[in-house]
């Protein structure tokens, strides 16, 4: 699944390609990729005519601010999921498989939402509507990471609560936003801590050197792109390459980058978790 920092890869791509761009019609080829409104139809009506004024992101949300006549147009809001992609492509370009929802742009340009799995969603949410009332999912996120909120004494009050493994709080989107599987197991390297480690355990050295670790390697992977393990790419179809230069993640079996250790894996919530035996004491 898109992680935090390839989702905030395409938001960046659709602020620099999409903005002020006006939505001159669509196509819905899944109509259950369509969270919100109920029928194809009204989500097709609802972006008629609008531009998009930004993108945010919030945890793994890609959110638009829709503007029509000069005046707020409501929301577009869209989830990857597993193998969710946002292409930026001109009209005439042949149609990938697995296209679920096209939206047709000014100068004969067009955003497509292609996903092999089928798990993506999308919602147009009206102006006079809380967005987060529709799209359920923004009421349980936690802090957002790279943001001032989340701080090491945010971070320290969430680990204090919990007998869980560390790992497994890092994936709990109600604790962080957007952090993944592959980032959680990378931080929680560069911060020397065993993912089996009891959150509660950790110290305040520990916690500030987590905290860091999170920052740095979001960051370090923003710049790269991403990470491209299967299906993600980018808005112009350029995989992300934060892979080649993963510290643990996907190296089961392989040499330790740092003390030449062999990276173990093992279960934790369901997931893997890949680790140093050696630097991760």
């Amino acid at each position: 699944m898109p992680e935090l920092p390839e989702v905030e890869t395409v938001r960046r791509g659709l602020n620099r390609l999409t903005l002020d761009r006006e939505i001159r019609g669509g196509e819905v080829l899944l109509a259950r990729t369509i969270a919100y409104p109920i029928s194809v139809e009204a989500f097709l009506q609802g972006l008629q005519d609008v531009s998009i004024a930004s993108w945010q992101r919030r945890g793994k949300y890609l959110l638009a601010s829709l503007q029509k006549n000069d005046r707020e147009g409501g929301w577009l809001a869209v989830h990857l999921r597993m193998t969710g992609q946002l292409l930026w492509c001109d009209r005439g370009d042949p149609l990938p498989p697995h296209t679920r929802v096209r939206l047709f742009f000014t100068e004969d340009k067009e955003l497509r939402f292609v996903d092999i799995r089928t798990f993506g969603k999308m919602w147009w949410i009206p102006a006079d509507c809380d967005i987060e009332a529709i799209v359920s999912g923004l009421q349980k996120l936690g802090s957002e990471p790279l943001t001032p909120e989340f701080s090491p004494v945010y971070l320290k009050t969430i680990l204090s609560k919990t007998k869980r493994p560390i790992k497994a709080v890092l994936l709990d989107q109600r604790a962080i936003a957007g952090l993944g599987n592959i980032y959680a197991d990378e931080a929680l390297f560069k911060g020397k801590i065993r993912p089996d480690t009891i959150a509660s355990h950790l110290d305040e050295e520990q916690i500030e050197c987590l905290h860091q670790a999170i920052e740095d390697v979001l960051a370090t992977a923003i710049a790269k792109g991403g990470t491209t393990f299967s299906d993600f790419l980018n808005l112009l179809g350029v995989p992300g390459n934060y892979g080649d230069s993963a510290l643990v993640y996907g190296r089961r079996g392989k040499p330790c980058r740092h003390c030449g250790s062999a990276i173990e894996r093992l279960k934790i919530s369901g997931r893997s978790s890949h680790f140093c035996p050696q630097c991760q004491q």
